[in-house]
């Protein structure tokens, strides 16, 4: 039997216990669930792997060895080091698997400490349920930010939701400053920011009535989302692409897939497919758990 704990730290943080890659129990939340999104933006990075600690303590000591503790974060991290993370700015520069593992040595917990891009898990927990994890599988995560997780992982950066869609000066509204990115068109935040006077909900219920200026900034939305799409394809073929995240419901497929066979035309390269499922925790702390217990055999 294979033990793992998996953890998932974004708007939240979830974590559960997985036996042979199945969840365990129920997973456990902090905050609690009505308490307000994005709440750990306020609380300093030290005391964050505190809690992360305690969380994983909770789950580890039920008499099963754990043989690996995999922890999801969004932004760049490479060798367990978290070298960017636009989102929770307090943890960019961590060398979080090494901070987060020597307190868990304290507490008599010596599992491996793997830590993920959020989006690459969430690539993972969907694999894994699907009973793919031999077959590439990507995921675009649609939120505050623009997340692109890959499985099976390969060495990269991989930060999807900053590829350049569009040329036009004008589009500056991405997070990280950048000009022409997909986050800058799709993401919940810069939404906001080009419609100062309506909420993004407020953009696509009103499009849907007929709104010319709506309707416009809908099909961009659509189309910055189908060329990000068209570019990976095309760098690494066909296949499966999902689609997720608290801002999924905005994603209209059939738009999203008419777009799409406007810009991908080469013969092999067709054989792709498009699948919207809504956000749910569980298969992004599946997902950590499942990528570190891989990367004990990397």
């Amino acid at each position: 039997m294979t033990v793992a704990i998996g953890v998932v730290m974004t708007e939240r943080i979830v974590a559960g216990r997985l036996e042979d890659h199945k969840l365990v129990g129920k997973a456990v939340r902090y905050p609690e669930e009505n308490a307000e999104l994005d709440s750990l933006i306020a609380i300093p990075g030290g005391e964050l792997v505190s809690i992360l600690a305690d969380t994983i303590t909770a789950l580890a000591n039920n008499g099963k060895p754990i043989q690996a503790i995999g922890v999801a974060v969004p932004g760049i991290v490479r060798h367990g080091v978290v070298e960017d993370s636009p989102n929770i700015v307090q943890i960019k520069g961590m060398r979080l698997a090494d901070d987060l593992g020597d307190l868990l040595v304290k507490r008599g917990i010596t599992a491996p400490v793997h830590i993920a891009n959020d989006a690459d898990a969430i690539a993972a927990g969907v694999a894994a349920t699907r009973g793919q994890l031999n077959r590439l599988t990507r995921v675009w995560t649609l939120g505050n930010g623009v997340g692109y997780g890959r499985w099976p992982y390969v060495e990269g950066v991989w930060e999807g939701g900053h590829i350049t869609v569009t040329l036009d000066p004008k589009e500056r509204y991405c997070g990280c400053g950048g000009v022409g990115h997909l986050e800058g068109i799709v993401g919940y935040r810069a939404m906001r920011l080009r419609f100062l006077d309506r909420e993004p909900e407020e953009v696509f219920a009103a499009a849907k009535q007929g709104d010319t200026k709506c309707r416009e900034f809908v099909d961009l939305w659509h189309r910055a989302l189908a060329a990000a799409t068209a570019s990976f394809i095309h760098l690494a073929g066909p296949g499966r692409f999902y689609f997720t995240g608290r801002n999924v419901n905005f994603l209209e497929l059939p738009v999203l897939r008419s777009h799409l066979e406007s810009m991908v035309k080469m013969g092999p390269l067709q054989s792709y497919s498009l699948e919207a499922f809504e956000p749910d925790a569980e298969t992004a702390l599946l997902g950590a758990g499942v990528s570190a217990l891989r990367a004990l055999t990397w």
